[in-house]
Formats: C-alpha cells, sequence, structure tokens
C-alpha cells in the first residue's frame, strides 16, 4: 500500500457529490448529480476550485451509466479529460466506482444475475485505463445505503422491500465489491489503495427498553453487515448469519464471501452529526427507514470520534472522514468544521491512526428528493458546500464563501507546521 496516506501530516481532501440514479419513471425524476449541478460543463473550473483551497485529494465518481452506456459499448472521453486535469493539478484522485447507479441497460440493476460480474468488468476497465493516474479506489461508496435504499425500503431500483430484499441486496454488493477489488488488485498489484467507504448508523435512546431492544440490537449489527461480508468476518457466531440463512442466502455465496476477503487499506466513515444518530424513544414506535424515520440527535464531534474509533477497532485499519459537513449557515459550516478537525486532532494524538479528512462536498448538491418533486432543482438545493451554487441566467454559479477560507486555511495547516512555521 502507498505510504501517502499514513506517513505524514494529517491529508485534507474535499468530495464532489456523484449520486447517480439514472433509471426514471412515472413521477419519477433521473438523479445524475453531475447534470443537477452542471459539473459536466464545469469541471475543468470545479477542479481549480479544489486546488485553490488547498485539497490533497478529491473523492470523485465516475458516471458508470455514461462510460459503459450499451451492453460492452465505452465511452471515456470525459473522465480522461477530467482525470487527466486532475492529476496535473497535484490532487490526488479517491476514485468512487459505484455511487448508487448501475447503468440503464443493466435489467435487474443490483438485483441483476450477472451484477457483481458487469461491475468488476467496469472496475477492470477503469484501473487498465487510468493504471499510471490512479491508484486509490473506493469499490462501493455506502454499500450499506444501497442495501437500504434499494433492498430493504423499495425506495431505488430495484425497488426491493423488507428483510428479504435487504438479504439479496446486500449478497449482490458484496459480491460485486470483493470482485471489484480482486479485479483491480490483479491490474495495479500493490500499487492499489482501497478506501472503503460506508454511512456511520449510530443508535441511541432506549435502546434497552422491551420494545425496542430486538429491532436495535439487529440495526447496530447490520450497519456493519455488507463490510463484514466483503471482509470475510460472516460466518458461524456472525449475530445476522440466522437472518441471512432465513432468507435464503445462497450458503455457496456465504463460503465463497468468507473465502475471498477483500480488507480495507484505509476504512472510511462518513458522518453528518444532524443525520448520523437515530433516537429510540420508550413506548414509541418507529418504524425506521427512508419513509418513516426515527428521530436524530446531534451528538457532535463527540459522535464522530466514536465512529472513527469503532470502525478502527472492528476492521483494524486506519480511519479516514470520508464526508462530513452541516447543512446550515456559513457560521454553522464553519462551526463544524472547526469542532470535526479538533476532534480528529485529539484522536491522532491519542494514537489513533485518522489519516484523512474530507469535507463534503466542494459545492452545494441537490437532495434526493429531487427525484419525486417536479418543480424546479432549486427547491431541492442543500446548503453544504464551500462555494454555494446560485442560479444565474448563464447557469449555476459557484460563489466562494467563508467556509471555503477556512477549510484553506484549515488545510495548509501540517504543511505549514511541516515547515516550521506554525
Amino acid at each position: 500500500m502507498h505510504n501517502w496516506y499514513t506517513e505524514g501530516p494529517l491529508r485534507f481532501g474535499l468530495g464532489i457529490e456523484n449520486t447517480f440514479v439514472p433509471q426514471g419513471g412515472p413521477g419519477l425524476r433521473p438523479i445524475d448529480e453531475y447534470e443537477l449541478t452542471e459539473h459536466y460543463a464545469r469541471w475543468r473550473a470545479d477542479l481549480d476550485l479544489a486546488a485553490g483551497v488547498g485539497a490533497e485529494f478529491l473523492r470523485w465518481g465516475i458516471p458508470w451509466h455514461r462510460v459503459n452506456p450499451e451492453r460492452d459499448v465505452w465511452d471515456w472521453g470525459w473522465t480522461d479529460r477530467v482525470i487527466g486535469r486532475m492529476v496535473e493539478l497535484g490532487i490526488r484522485p479517491v476514485v468512487d466506482l459505484l455511487h448508487y447507479g448501475t447503468p440503464l441497460w443493466l435489467e435487474g440493476q443490483f438485483a441483476a444475475p450477472d451484477y457483481p460480474q458487469r461491475v468488476a468488468e467496469y472496475a477492470v476497465a477503469a484501473a487498465e485505463r487510468y493504471a499510471d493516474l490512479v491508484t486509490d479506489y473506493t469499490p462501493v461508496n455506502e454499500p450499506m445505503i444501497h442495501v437500504l435504499f434499494c433492498g430493504e425500503y423499495g425506495y431505488w431500483p430495484p425497488y426491493l422491500h423488507g428483510e428479504a430484499g435487504a438479504v439479496r441486496l446486500a449478497l449482490a454488493v458484496a459480491e460485486g465489491f470483493q470482485a471489484t477489488q480482486h479485479g483491480i488488485r490483479e491490474v495495479l498489484g500493490e500499487r492499489a489503495t482501497f478506501v472503503h467507504v460506508d454511512a456511520s448508523m449510530r443508535y441511541v435512546g432506549a435502546i434497552e427498553a422491551p420494545e425496542h431492544r430486538a429491532t436495535a440490537e439487529r440495526l447496530r449489527h447490520q450497519a456493519f453487515l455488507v463490510e463484514d461480508l466483503v471482509t470475510g468476518r460472516v460466518g458461524e457466531g456472525h449475530p445476522l448469519l440466522d437472518v441471512l440463512l432465513r432468507n435464503d442466502a445462497d450458503e455457496r455465496v456465504l463460503a465463497g464471501l468468507a473465502a475471498r476477503p477483500a480488507q480495507p487499506d484505509i476504512m472510511g466513515v462518513n458522518y453528518y452529526p444532524r443525520h448520523s444518530t437515530e433516537v429510540f424513544e420508550a413506548g414509541v414506535h418507529h418504524g425506521g427507514g427512508f419513509a418513516d424515520p426515527r428521530p436524530t440527535r446531534d451528538d457532535g464531534a463527540a459522535g464522530l470520534g466514536e465512529m472513527l474509533e469503532e470502525y478502527a477497532r472492528r476492521y483494524g485499519a486506519p480511519v479516514m472522514v470520508t464526508e462530513t459537513c452541516v447543512t446550515g449557515s456559513v457560521a454553522e459550516r464553519i462551526g463544524w468544521l472547526e469542532a470535526s478537525v479538533a476532534e480528529v486532532d485529539r484522536l491522532r494524538a491519542g494514537g489513533l491512526p485518522v489519516v484523512g479528512y474530507t469535507w463534503w462536498p466542494l459545492f452545494d448538491m441537490y437532495e434526493w428528493t429531487y427525484r419525486h418533486g417536479s418543480g424546479p432543482r432549486a427547491d431541492h438545493r442543500l446548503s453544504m458546500g464551500l462555494f454555494e451554487l446560485t442560479e444565474t441566467a448563464d447557469g449555476l454559479e459557484r460563489r466562494r464563501t467563508p467556509v471555503a477560507d477556512a477549510f484553506a486555511a484549515t488545510a495548509r495547516r501540517p504543511q505549514e507546521v511541516a515547515a516550521g512555521l506554525g
């Protein structure tokens, strides 16, 4: 593994939101965040913005549905230009290969029988094409969100529901994840760095109340299910093995996953203080899920620290904050930047191997509710970025905010300390 992350100062990076759900339908608009934010057209200026605020790395996704528009047809022209320019600017690409969406031609999406084969084929094609430019890959961003939204809630394709749907999706995503990592490793060898990334899911409150105990216990384990499958941790004694088997999990698939573990070089943790912690209330039934969410609680930097420690302990790898921010005013965003970086500093001082910090995103994004809406995209804008998206006659202007200045000062800090200036 490259020592760039683990040797030297804390690395600061940014992300560009790259959710892709290209399948539409009656009352359903496709989501392509690059199109919604006009990144396809403004990519060069966007990369300049990232470089200008001192980003050392950029979490950025390849739009699989665009580079592979038909079965066995590839179009890499746009990604060639973006990745080439990123490297020219001295920004290290951390490439998201799968950020939810599959190509339109893949019938059944994640439930397609050949999904694991097809996603690995795409990943290997990318690794071969960019072998001289990219070594750092995230095989699947937030695999458990895939499982929940596509397999349990029926919110995104292939619209499966319930426990059985979640099990089916978890196995499919895990098989594709493993095949992706092993395929890239064959191309890049030890030059490859795999940054696994999942969403923090904390459960607090009346979790020991009789009416909630079983659900809370299952959810605490479920939050790690795909990563456990991918890293070969699901076997006899795993707390969710019975759930898998009673929902017709193929024991040959489980055995195959256990036999070919794909370990993270870095374990990425996505944490949003206002959303990552769900609260169980005594005597109150909360169904959970997208349509019937439990209330949330902002546990601030303490919650972030807990999640980083949990993932480091569970998977035995260095950890990275791979997404964090608050949706709010400039002052609120700066406040969270300062508090979260201070927590990372505290953990590092205590010996926890936190190797990177990612503010997500570089500029604002559009909420996933856009898919079910009918009004203009402006109705769904989330104020999250260092740069705010503002509608103009010429499209979306990226307006610099004081959050960008605060991030730039923070990102410069390790270099100043190293130079004896801090």
